[in-house]
Order: structure tokens, then C-alpha cells, then sequence
């Protein structure tokens, strides 16, 4: 026999409510509510329970409200419909209580062609119920349509155990498109869900083109070599490393790609005089002041041009006529720049006759502040007197104006680490620097001459900067594969940071210069960082001279606040949410959280959402690996997921140490385990002892 539609929806029925404000609905249970198991939805499932759905009617359907806490208070024994007990004495009694956390609406909008009902669940609360209102069980129907709810869910990520085991479907414009952060502990599933959100993305895409390989670009930052072999079948995959083997590429992160900050960085150059210096140094050496085959007009057109620019910020900073000394050191420097001023055979008539007048200029300057009490300070006119005639000599050598706009001393233009520590010495002389920076060129000397720092960091004269864009970013139609991996684990520390702010700063410059030539048209690009913690970790922003660790923070939280707009996705990946960059935490729009046992850890990411949400963050320190909590802008509403299980070939090599195997010497399915260990072989890759020296020793033979 069919229940009718109202004796249904009273069957549903398990209480009413008893307390209503914005965040928190407390419900009273019914003495007829199911205790362990309801049985009028369909299908058996488990009530009451933490973190379950209910319903409660509104005007518009449904309000969906989430069970945040159940308890028991004794109270006088309820009166029961068409009961009259009046001889009865009133004993405590237990009764059931509950509070809900209101999260949205479940709108019916009809039914489908198979006579199921179709509902539609919508954030966010219009108006709030009554106390004295029914709360309702919600059907199988009911309770998938909340949880498979939002447009565009094309990728499958696994089920939810609270929702009769509904799908969980993303969307990937969501997920990736405004930064996800994969938090929790060691061993509670992070690296799989990383590896499983790329993989189901890749395999969902390839589906939609038919088989044909998707147009995707993943950038995975692996600082300690988990993801070497995991995409290995997914087709084209690229992979560097520090040692290049079967499969794997020589990472190459060339000088010439680093910027002035980070240069500054690595040197840690002072401020007040190395850091001017090494700026000005990047503007020539980028320009071509140092390369080879060029004739002595050429050279002496680039020497003026940079005194005109050097001339320009001084007079900006009032050098010229500021107080003393600084009056007298400008003076040292422009006889400096005299001795540079010297004729040359090749030179014509006038080239000569223009240096002539700049030479006579400095010496009537300096004429003119000698003597016994002699005053240094220069006027405005004789300063733009003295840049006239550079620049009249600058256009005689064959300049332009455009010429004397400095170059960008951060443009990625090739050179070699011999010309940069000449350029560093030239400028430090022309500037009057030259014993302030010894120690800066000493730092550098260190990368050139380090065999460990050098394969990545080398010139690499072969390499040009759209092969390393193709390679590292992906080609045209991403020809080449989706997936990068590029394995940190054995770059040095001294220059680990630093190599993967070059990486993460390309990427976005490059992605900004696409939409800029395609009219605004974004390359849809994500950058996985693993272990983020290590290379996105706050720092004090009020230190004057920022470290390696800290600009290498700053590249990603520039990329956190900036790289939706060039299609640059971010995921990270930690187990110590409390040390990463607060900036680059609160600019993720999803979380998928797993495990959090840290007590810090726990009240950072409790902060991270709303206060009527944060009971549903109480089961972190209990959940199972695999089990997460999707919330934020990737899910209509937070839900626990069980991830979907990755075969044991696709994992990232993160598993636990098998001590008892090592110990006992057999495995779980009985195999023999050794561990044999060769100290001598590890030592002598260590030292670099053994087939590189060979090699080398052969090469000096054939010469």
C-alpha cells in the first residue's frame, strides 16, 4: 500500500525546532526519530550522525541544515499525540537534541523524463524557519541533488559516506582557477590527491576530445622527487632533474634568467652601494656591453650612453650639490669617466671633436675645485651643460634617444657569468664602488665555480629562451605532454629557493605576455607546489635585505593574487598550513583538507572559514586517510569526500619506511627483504668521486 504525499512527508519527519538564530538551529528529536538507523528514506542509512543533512520546509523547497552536535537532556516526559496520562507522575526522561548549521536552499524545479524528482541546491540562507517548524530525513534524491549539486562538474573525484555515497564532481575552472590548498598530515593522502586530481582532470579531458590528448599544462614543483614516475603512462611526460637519466632531462635554470631581486638575493647585496651597482651591471651586461667583436665607435657609443643615464641619477639625487662629500665624489667620479674619453684612430673628425669638449669640460671642473680651499658643489646649469654635450657626443657616435632609455635589467637577454663579473667590475669603477663590492663579486665567482650550482645555473649557450618555454611550459596544442615535473631534490641548498622563484616568475611572465599578444585570451596553466611550506613560508616583510626563502614567497604570492587573471592556477600542497604565507593562504578559494592533528595547524584552518561551518572542521583530527573535506568555491557546499583509490603504479613514491620488513626480513606477502648498503658508492657519488673525474681526465687526454 502507497503512502499518499502528506502521510510521506510526515514519515520523514524527525523532530521540530526548538531554538532558531543565523548560524546554529537547535532541533528537538521526536520519540519516534530512528536512533541508529532510519529505514523510511528508501534505502537504510545511518541517523542520527555528525555532519549528516537534514531538511527543513520553506517557502522556496527545502532549507538544507548540516548536523553540527547531538546530545541528550533529561526533561519531563512529552506528552504523546491522543495520549491522556493525567494519572501519571512526570519522571525525567531523556530527550534528544541536535543543532544544525543552515547552509543553503534545495529548490524542486520538476521531473525528469524518468519520473524522478529534479532538485536544485543554492548557497546561501533568504529566510530562516520557525520554532515549532518540522525538520525532515531528505530522500536518496534529495540528498544527491545537495551534494552532486553546481554546473560543469566534469571531473570525479570520489564519494561522499554522508550522502548515501553521492558522487563528488568538480568543477575545473573552480578547482583550479582560484587556487587550491591540499592540507594535512603526514600519511593522511595529500600527494594522491594531488596525483588524482591531475590524472582524473587529464582523463576526464581526453574523453571530451575523444581520445585525442587534452590541451593541458601541469607544472608540478617536486622538492623531494615523489613525482618522478607517477605520470609516467600518462603519454608524454617531461621530467628534470638535477642528474638526467632514462627519462628524465638535465634541469636548466640558466643566469640570465635570474632578475635583479633575485640576484640581490643571492648575493646579498647591501642596498646603499652593492645593490645600485648589480642593477646597473644586469642593464649592460643584458644590452651587449660585453660581448665580443665590437668595434671601438661601438664601444664608445654604449660607454656614453651610460654615462648619460649615470649622469641622469645623480642628478636626480642631488649629488651634484648636495652636502659635502657627496659634491666631491661626484667630482672623482667624472674624472673617472675622463680617462674612458680617450681618442681613437678610427674615430672621425667630429666623434673626436665631441669628445674633445666633453674632456675640456671635466677639466674646467676640475681646474676650478682645486686649490687650497677649494668649494665642490656644482650649479644645475653646469650639470646640464656637462649631459648636453654627452649626449651630443652619444648621437654623433651613432645613438639615439631611444638609446639612452635604460634597459630593463630584469629582461631575460643572454649572457655568461664571466661578462656579468666584468660588468659588475666596469660599473663599480665608473660609479666609484669598486671597493664596496668585493664581496658581492665573491658570491658570484661561488655559483660559477660550484660544479653543483653550475649544471642547473650554467650559461647554458645553447638554450634560448622559447626552447625553455616549449620545454618547461608546454608546446603549441601542449604537443609535447600536459604534465612537467620538475624534480628539487638534489639541487643545492644554497640556490634551491632561488631556482624555483626563476621557475614559478616565468611561468607567470610568460602566461602575462600571452594574453597580452592574443587579446586578451588566457593559457589555462596550473602550478603544483609540493611540501609548500618549504618555499611559500612567511617571513618578516620589514627585514631591508630579503633572503633567498623570501623572495622565492613573494614570486607566489604575486602568482596567489595575480595569476587567475593570466590563467595561472595554483595548488598547494602541505602539512604545516600555520607556517605558509597568510598572503597566499587566504588567496586559495578551495581546501581539501585532510588529517590535521596539530593543535596550530587546527586553529589556522579554522579561521579560514565561516564561523556556522567550523563544526564540520571537528572531524579533521579523526579522519580516515583517503577522507577528506572539500569546502570553499570548488563545492556548493563542504562535504566529505573519500577520495577515489590510485593503483599502487600511479602513487607517488611518499610511503611509509617498512621497518618490520627490514627488521624480519620478510614482507607481508612472505618475501625475502635485504637491504644491502655500499657506503663507499654513496660517499664517492657524494664527493663526486669516480666516472665524472674520469671523464674529465680522458677529455684532458684527447686535448
Amino acid at each position: 500500500m502507497s503512502l499518499s504525499p502528506l502521510a510521506y512527508a510526515d514519515s520523514l519527519r524527525i523532530g521540530t525546532i526548538d531554538f532558531v538564530s543565523p548560524d546554529e538551529i537547535k532541533v528537538l528529536l521526536d520519540i519516534e526519530a530512528p536512533d541508529g538507523v532510519a529505514l523510511n528514506t528508501g534505502t537504510p542509512r545511518p541517523f542520527p550522525r555528525i555532519n549528516g543533512y537534514v531538511l527543513i520546509p520553506s517557502d522556496e523547497g527545502h532549507l538544507v541544515a548540516q548536523v553540527e552536535w547531538i546530545t541528550i537532556e533529561r526533561s519531563q516526559y512529552p506528552k504523546r499525540k491522543g495520549m491522556q496520562d493525567f494519572g501519571l507522575v512526570d519522571l525525567p526522561y531523556p530527550l534528544r537534541k541536535m543543532s544544525l548549521n543552515p547552509l543553503g536552499c534545495l529548490v524542486y524545479e520538476g521531473s525528469g523524463a524518468d519520473g524522478k524528482e529534479i532538485y536544485r541546491f543554492r548557497r546561501g540562507v533568504e529566510s530562516y524557519p520557525t520554532v515549532g517548524d518540522a525538520v525532515l530525513l531528505p530522500t536518496k534524491n534529495q540528498l544527491r541533488a545537495i551534494v552532486e549539486s553546481g554546473d560543469n562538474r566534469h571531473v570525479l573525484i570520489g564519494s561522499s559516506p554522508l550522502a548515501a555515497n553521492a558522487e563528488v564532481k568538480v568543477d575545473p575552472d573552480r578547482l583550479f582557477g582560484r587556487h587550491l590548498a591540499v592540507l594535512g598530515n603526514t600519511g593522511s593522502g595529500k600527494s594522491c590527491s594531488v596525483t588524482g586530481l591531475i590524472r582524473w582532470s587529464m582523463d576526464e579531458a581526453r574523453k571530451a576530445r575523444t581520445g585525442a590528448d587534452p590541451n593541458a599544462r601541469f607544472i608540478v614543483l617536486d622538492p623531494n622527487g615523489e613525482y618522478t614516475n607517477t605520470f609516467h603512462d600518462m603519454g608524454k611526460v617531461r621530467v628534470y632533474a638535477v642528474e638526467p637519466g632514462d627519462g628524465i632531462e638535465q634541469l636548466q635554470v640558466p643566469l640570465w634568467f635570474w632578475n635583479s631581486a633575485e640576484w640581490s638575493a643571492f648575493t646579498q647585496a647591501s642596498a646603499k652601494a652593492q645593490r645600485p651597482t648589480l642593477v646597473q651591471a644586469l642593464r649592460s651586461v643584458r644590452d651587449g656591453v660585453f660581448t665580443a667583436s665590437v668595434t671601438p665607435s661601438h664601444e664608445m657609443r654604449r660607454y656614453l650612453r651610460t654615462l648619460v643615464s649615470i649622469l641622469q641619477l645623480e642628478r636626480n639625487a642631488g649629488s651634484p650639490w648636495a652636502k659635502f662629500p657627496h659634491p666631491k665624489n661626484f667630482l672623482e667620479k667624472i674624472k673617472k669617466w675622463q680617462e674612458g674619453l680617450g681618442d681613437q684612430d678610427s674615430f672621425t673628425d667630429d666623434e673626436k671633436t665631441a669628445l674633445g669638449a666633453i674632456r675640456d669640460m671635466i677639466t674646467a671642473f676640475t681646474n676650478a675645485r682645486s686649490g687650497q680651499y677649494p668649494t665642490y658643489e656644482f650649479t644645475r646649469g653646469e650639470i646640464d651643460e656637462l649631459l648636453s654635450l654627452i649626449q651630443i657626443a652619444h648621437a654623433i657616435f651613432g645613438g639615439s634617444d631611444t638609446d639612452i632609455l635604460p634597459i630593463d635589467a630584469d629582461m631575460p637577454r643572454q649572457f655568461t657569468g664571466d661578462q656579468l663579473l666584468r660588468s659588475v667590475e666596469a660599473t663599480a669603477e665608473l660609479l666609484g664602488m669598486s671597493e664596496y663590492v668585493e664581496t658581492m663579486q665573491m658570491r658570484i665567482r661561488t655559483i660559477l665555480s660550484d660544479s653543483r650550482m653550475k649544471v642547473i645555473s650554467g650559461d647554458a649557450k645553447e638554450l634560448t629562451l622559447d626552447d625553455w618555454l616549449r620545454n618547461y611550459i608546454g608546446d603549441s596544442q601542449a604537443s609535447n605532454g600536459s604534465v612537467t615535473v620538475i624534480d628539487l631534490s638534489l639541487v643545492p641548498v644554497e640556490v634551491v629557493h632561488i631556482i624555483t622563484a626563476v621557475i614559478a616568475r616565468m611561468t607567470l611572465e610568460a602566461l602575462q605576455r600571452y594574453r597580452k599578444l592574443n587579446h586578451g585570451k588566457t593559457l589555462p596553466t596550473v602550478l603544483v607546489m609540493e611540501e609548500a611550506h618549504t618555499f611559500v613560508k612567511r617571513y618578516k616583510d620589514d627585514v631591508e635585505n630579503q633572503n633567498s626563502a623570501a623572495i622565492c614567497c613573494q614570486v607566489f604570492e604575486k602568482i596567489a593574487r595575480e595569476g587567475r587573471k593570466f590563467g595561472l592556477g595554483m595548488v598547494l600542497s602541505s602539512q604545516r598550513p600555520s607556517e605558509l604565507s597568510p598572503t597566499v593562504l587566504s588567496q586559495c578559494n578551495s581546501y581539501l583538507l585532510h588529517r590535521i592533528s596539530n593543535d596550530r595547524d587546527q586553529e589556522l584552518v579554522h579561521k579560514l572559514v565561516p564561523d556556522n561551518l567550523r563544526g564540520l572542521l571537528r572531524d579533521l583530527p579523526s579522519l580516515p586517510s583517503r577522507h577528506a573535506i572539500l569546502l570553499g568555491w570548488a563545492s556548493e557546499l563542504p562535504v566529505l569526500v573519500q577520495m577515489n583509490a590510485l593503483p599502487e603504479h600511479h602513487r607517488p613514491k611518499s610511503d611509509d619506511p617498512d621497518f618490520w620488513a627490514v627488521w624480519s626480513g620478510r614482507d607481508s606477502d612472505d618475501e625475502a627483504v635485504e637491504r644491502e648498503v655500499d657506503w663507499k658508492a654513496i660517499a664517492d657519488d657524494w664527493q663526486q668521486i669516480g666516472a665524472p673525474v674520469q671523464e674529465q681526465d680522458s677529455e684532458n687526454d684527447n686535448e
